[in-house]
């Protein structure tokens, strides 16, 4: 699973630049996976609704199967905090399902070490991401940043995508 990750802080833009990459990757005839990664905890299933149900009677696995989408459920290994390790073998059980991808766009994750785009945006306030951690490829942003890490324009969405297809 080839999967690049765009990372960044609250409200830097990183899903904007997902849904937009899959808008431009799918127009160059990619198939485009996408997986939310988040360090939350919280439920992803409907509390009182079957396929929750089943969960909470002991299912190991509970699938959905309807007319317009599919989705399967199953419970992380360990509970509690990530571990400070790599992420990746995380990313494992996902494989099957995005087999048929060109690439993965996975929003979130700076403890993987998969390559990672940051979006970073000066209004924030905060320091880019790339300062202290590994693997950032690269940082997108239109505003003026000193840094060593290549830095490409929000603006021209082309030459992100180009960058994402070469990573």
């Amino acid at each position: 699973m080839k999967r690049v990750h765009i990372i960044g802080g609250k409200n830097h833009g990183k899903t904007t630049l997902v849904t937009e990459l899959v808008i431009e990757l799918r127009s160059r005839g990619m198939q485009v996976g996408t997986i939310k990664h988040t360090h939350h905890e919280h439920e992803l299933d409907t509390p009182g609704k079957d396929s929750h149900r089943h969960r909470a009677a002991g299912a190991s696995v509970v699938g959905i199967l309807s007319r317009s989408m599919n989705a399967v459920f199953w419970p992380k290994d360990s509970a509690g905090e990530e571990s400070s390790e790599d992420s990746d073998a995380r990313y494992a059980p996902f494989a099957q399902a995005f087999e048929e991808c060109d690439i993965v766009l996975v929003e979130g994750d700076t403890r993987t070490n998969a390559p990672k785009i940051e979006v970073w945006r000066a209004a924030n306030d905060t320091p880019p991401i790339a300062d202290r951690i590994a693997n950032v490829c690269a940082i997108i942003t239109d505003d003026p940043i000193e840094n060593t890490t290549p830095i490409l324009s929000r603006q021209n969405l082309a030459a992100i995508a180009d960058y994402v297809c070469e990573l």
